[in-house]
């Protein structure tokens, strides 16, 4: 197993990795809205928050040598459902192209986060 670690996206604060590989399968950990400039959360709401997390698995995947059409599985966590809309849109253009699976669920979030994404991407372009 390889651990994913960059400087370029929130460091975990806990004993977790940013993303580890096994077996050309990527596995990132939840990310949230922080800044890993500031270290804090961006502020903006749920639509900034998204576009932070999705930037912060964006430059693990990158580190991975991996990009966003590798994500075969996203979970969604969101700290009131009411902000599923608002949400799916930022997502959405994330994901224009490429739809990986997906679940979304109304979760206790941690501090004061909105939104926390985790996935698994693949190095297998066979899949495709």
């Amino acid at each position: 197993m390889k651990v994913i670690q960059t400087g370029e996206a929130p460091a975990p604060v806990g004993p977790y990795s940013q993303a580890v590989e096994s077996q050309g399968i990527i596995f990132v950990s939840g990310q949230v809205g922080i800044d890993p400039k500031t270290g804090k959360n961006v502020e903006g709401g749920i639509e900034k928050e998204t576009e932070q997390a999705l930037k912060n698995i964006q430059v693990i995947l990158k580190k991975a040598g991996l990009t966003l059409e590798n994500v075969a599985k996203v979970t969604v966590y969101l700290k009131d459902i009411t902000d599923f809309q608002s949400m799916n849109g930022v997502y959405s253009q994330v994901f224009s192209q490429h739809k990986p699976a997906r679940a979304c669920v109304e979760a206790n979030m941690v501090k004061d986060f909105r939104v926390e994404i985790d996935c698994i991407a693949t190095r297998d372009e066979s899949a495709d």
